[in-house]
């Protein structure tokens, strides 16, 4: 859910991180080795400064200073859960955004889909490094296409999202009632040139994804519903999280979406109620902020996967010139300004952008939201609560010594404002402001 890139949006995520100063943890060893395993810094326990809950709501304020209604946090693990929301969850109704309110997490589903496919690697029914076409004869036009390469987004497949929303509103009202079968997804992703030879670079493809769900399918004999239910869901006790495709309603408290047309000044489309059947096993789940933090702290806590296929999931490659964010197996890896990596995932889906992110320990967690899309500038903005929640207050740099009458003047370049942060890869095409 993410090609074509915003280009601007990439612009500035590269000024963003040369102004800050970000200096990856891992950015040495990433030279050396494009994967990243965990490292003891990595996994070091130390306590994590305390939330900066002035930054992190500037970062809510500036999300919606740029297109969205509303946008709200959940942090975890710094005593009782703190929260903060602003903006509007229904802008028909005008009412307040709602902490606890059920929204569309987009592909943070693809890390849900991980741990219940590592789980079967776990029992021994699937093999990261055995052919798809093992599992699934015939499926895929290349038997070197292994399970590891889809979690990794290194398969090759193409993207079948690219051409599907090319065009933001005229395609997402195509789909949004409209029922696929996994083959008639994989079947549009063959149309299209593969990406790159399977194993050779990472290139973001809901098409993965879609694959997974079939492996799932295919391994338990049930389908992915009953899977997240049995393995996650009901272990964890997320009583807000659900997988209703196709029904399009979000049941109970939640919020509205709302999509962004690539036309300028086009009104907002209400894109709630869909099947998000485009997406399935790739993004087409429900949660809330407290079920989000829940999930991410048991993951990482290693409630959920043996000790061995959690590393494994944890084995990063950079996806950034930067060396500043990563991806495992269906899990991202941010590097902060200060020091902290944070893992989970970022989701797209029409009318939400979403973050769920903990440390590596699991004892601290984010769930971000905002509840629009196709405006980049808005997802920027929304990963600002990543650096207040992890890193806490920022000290002010101290006042460089004067430079000497003769040294060349330095280059200055202007921060972009408070709370803001380069913005997380996109999962769907973003037209709105490229």
């Amino acid at each position: 859910m993410r090609l074509p890139i915003d280009r601007r949006l990439t612009l500035s995520a590269a000024l963003l991180a040369v102004v800050a100063g970000v200096v990856p943890a891992t950015a040495a060893h990433a030279a050396a080795n494009p994967f990243s395993a965990p490292t003891g810094a990595q996994t070091a326990t130390a306590p994590a400064p305390t939330p900066d809950m002035e930054a992190v709501t500037q970062a809510l304020k500036n999300t919606t200073a740029v297109g969205a209604p509303g946008a709200m946090v959940r942090i975890t693990g710094s005593g009782a859960p703190l929260t903060s929301a602003v903006g509007v969850q229904d802008r028909t109704t005008g009412a307040a955004m709602d902490v606890n309110g059920r929204f569309r997490i987009g592909s943070v589903t693809k890390t849900f889909s991980s741990v219940v496919l590592l789980q079967l690697v776990d029992e021994g029914k699937i093999s990261l490094d055995a052919p798809v076409n093992k599992y699934l004869p015939g499926l895929l036009p290349d038997d070197r296409i292994t399970v590891r390469h889809l979690l990794t987004h290194r398969s090759g497949l193409s993207d079948y999202t690219n051409a599907m929303f090319d065009k933001t509103v005229p395609g997402f009202e195509a789909v949004r009632n409209k029922v696929f079968t996994y083959q008639e997804l994989v079947a549009l992703s063959l149309r299209e040139p593969r990406t790159t030879e399977p194993g050779v670079s990472y290139q973001y493809s809901n098409t993965n994804f879609v694959v997974v769900g079939m492996l799932i399918e295919k391994a338990t004999g049930r389908g992915v519903a009953k899977e997240y239910e049995s393995r996650i869901i009901k272990p964890l006790k997320l009583k807000n999280t659900s997988y209703v495709h196709p029904s399009t309603a979000i049941k109970g408290a939640h919020l509205h979406g709302y999509l962004h047309p690539d036309e300028a000044g086009a009104p907002l489309v209400d894109s709630t109620e869909q099947t998000v059947s485009w997406a399935q096993s790739a993004g087409a789940m429900i949660s809330n902020a407290a079920d989000l933090n829940t999930f991410t702290s048991a993951l990482l806590g290693g409630k959920l996967l043996k000790p061995g296929t959690l590393d494994a999931m944890l084995t990063m490659t950079p996806t950034d010139a930067a060396k500043t964010r990563f991806y495992g197996l269906g899990l991202r890896r941010y590097d902060l300004s200060c020091g902290t990596s944070v893992y989970g995932h970022t989701g797209t889906v029409q009318g939400f952008y979403t973050y769920a992110f903990s440390t590596r320990d699991g004892k601290r967690s984010l769930a971000a939201v905002a509840n629009t899309s196709n405006k980049g500038e808005a997802n920027t903005a929304l990963g600002g609560t990543l650096e207040g929640a992890f890193c806490g207050k920022k000290t002010p740099p101290a006042a460089p010594a004067a430079a000497p009458s003769a040294a060349p003047a330095q280059r200055s370049f202007a921060l972009l404002p408070a709370g803001t942060a380069a913005p997380a890869e996109q999962d769907l095409p973003e037209h709105g402001s490229r």
